[in-house]
């Protein structure tokens, strides 16, 4: 088990690294993480819920870092592989995702003393991982040292206990403090608890590693951990998808100089790694604009990416004078594009009569489509696999909402997806002038030929980046440097 002297410190992006780089040996690897939070995930091909009347089974979901450790390990994710998967709505409060099934919405309160219930789930759920694999790779959540927590601690030291997992402290330098960070998590943790770690690493160094050794071995001294090595900084680290919107927070990679594309950064954003592959071209730019600050004029589109809490996020905008912004870019014949909240955004309204994302109500939308919105019924988790009949490209992504929409913008379509059968099915909406459009799928600027097709559509250039490989690169040069920074036979060695 990997844990973290707090969030943050890199613990996903080592373990998918870890992942390949022991894949690459020809052992079978599998990720797990006991509870997540994150408004980033992924939909996985089983669930805990019995075959539909089509006798299809349906879908789940788990958070986006264990997909992508998945990839690394070159299997197909599970619902197993993040049995709990918490999605903020509130400041407060989540909606509880247990092993791909929604189970409701819970004040914070209400989650701790329910976790305890759950454990039984992620202990059979590890087991289930293990059996499959020759290598399972922990992710803790946070910090392991939160002992405040300790009675409803499922995801660090007491799974770490309960699964009898050796235990490999993470520590990020780059913040700085990560002397204080190590040493502090010792002295917070009990004598069992210290006896389980097995060693520390400091992760994102920069510099002169000789200047630090003293304080590494200052941090032996003071725990009695090994040291099991230094990580250099990653920089392509950018260039994976991202879990926690804290990767907002840092500058983009900023390739781009010709198409402007603004993105209003919600304050429940989620799968916003949707504009990773438009980020990634070099033609394009991708803003995010932070609350504080207008849409810039010099936009060009912009988008409205998915929200865990769509009407919570149309106060934001209008408290933020987004949709003014946005409204006014729309008479200059600017373009805009909603992904699965952010299409929900662009219709007249949103309605909740059930409370199922907040207090029950609706909410005006920024009326630019036809459409209305009500949240109700089980979530929807499709995993896409389709042609686009108007562009004639393959369309692969996924959809999770729980939101239904109707009215008569669906009539003009932004896509006419064709499944394998041949069976048309219409998704989404455009405005009549086609400036204005929106659909539920997740993931589609990822498909190469239909990012090109959108980008000439909207007067920008497009250019040969194959996308998947670029993630493929990134995830092979990920596990060279862990290859190049720790002693990955020692670090094996300690597996138990």
């Amino acid at each position: 088990m990997i844990q973290g002297t707090s969030s943050d410190v890199g613990k996903s992006l080592l373990v998918a690294g870890l992942c390949r780089a022991y894949a690459r040996r020809g052992l079978k690897v599998r990720p797990f993480k006991a509870q997540n939070m994150s408004n980033n995930a992924a939909v996985t091909a089983d669930s805990d819920l019995p075959p539909g009347a089509d006798g299809q089974v349906p879908r789940g979901e788990i958070g986006r870092a264990q997909a992508l450790q998945a990839r690394a390990c070159g299997v197909e994710p599970s619902i197993h592989m993040n049995p709990v998967l918490l999605k903020p709505q509130t400041l407060i409060g989540s909606q509880v995702v247990l092993r791909g099934r929604v189970l409701g919405n819970c004040r914070a309160k209400v989650y701790h003393k329910m976790k305890p219930q759950l454990l039984p789930a992620v202990l059979d759920s590890f087991h289930r991982t293990a059996a499959q694999a020759d290598l399972v790779l922990v992710e803790g959540a946070g910090s392991g040292a939160e002992v405040y927590l300790r009675k409803s601690d499922i995801t660090n030291m007491k799974l770490a206990e309960l699964a009898d997992l050796p235990v490999v402290v993470l520590g990020d330098i780059d913040r700085g403090g990560a002397l204080a960070a190590i040493v502090g998590t010792h002295a917070l943790l009990n004598d069992d608890e210290n006896a389980r770690v097995v060693g520390y690493i400091i992760n994102k160094f920069r510099g002169d590693l000789s200047l630090f050794e003293p304080a590494c071995e200052l941090m032996t001294q003071r725990t009695g951990w090994p040291w099991l090595g230094v990580v250099r900084w990653f920089e392509s680290a950018s260039r994976l998808p991202a879990e926690d919107s804290l990767a907002l927070e840092r500058p983009a990679e900023g390739e781009g100089h010709g198409l402007n594309i603004a993105v209003p950064q919600l304050s429940r954003v989620a799968n916003f790694d949707d504009l990773d592959p438009l980020a990634a071209e070099p033609g394009v730019s991708v803003n995010w604009v932070k609350p504080g600050t207008p849409i810039p004029r010099e936009t060009d589109v912009v988008i409205l990416p998915g929200s865990k809490s769509t009407r919570a996020d149309l106060e934001v905008m209008r408290r933020e004078g987004w949709d003014i912004d946005i409204l006014a870019h729309v008479r200059q014949g600017g373009r805009v594009v909603g992904l699965c909240a952010g299409f929900q955004m662009l219709g007249r309204v949103v309605r909740d009569p059930q409370g199922i994302e907040g207090e029950p109500g609706e909410t005006p939308g920024l009326g630019l489509l036809d459409v209305e919105t009500e949240i109700s019924g089980e979530k929807q988790l499709i995993d896409l696999d389709a042609r686009d009949q108007a562009s004639g490209c393959r369309v692969t992504g996924y959809e999770m909402h729980m939101g239904r929409t109707h009215g008569a913008g669906l009539d003009r379509p932004w896509l006419m997806l064709e499944d394998k059968q041949g069976k048309p099915r219409p998704e989404g909406a455009m405005s009549a002038d086609g400036r204005v459009t929106g659909a539920y799928v997740h993931g589609i600027f990822g498909n190469d030929d239909f990012r090109a097709h959108w980008l000439r559509r909207v007067g920008a250039e497009a250019s040969t980046l194959d996308y998947e490989a670029r993630v493929e690169a990134a995830l092979e040069a990920l596990a060279d440097h862990c290859e190049d920074n720790l002693d990955l036979d020692a670090l094996l060695a300690l597996a138990r």
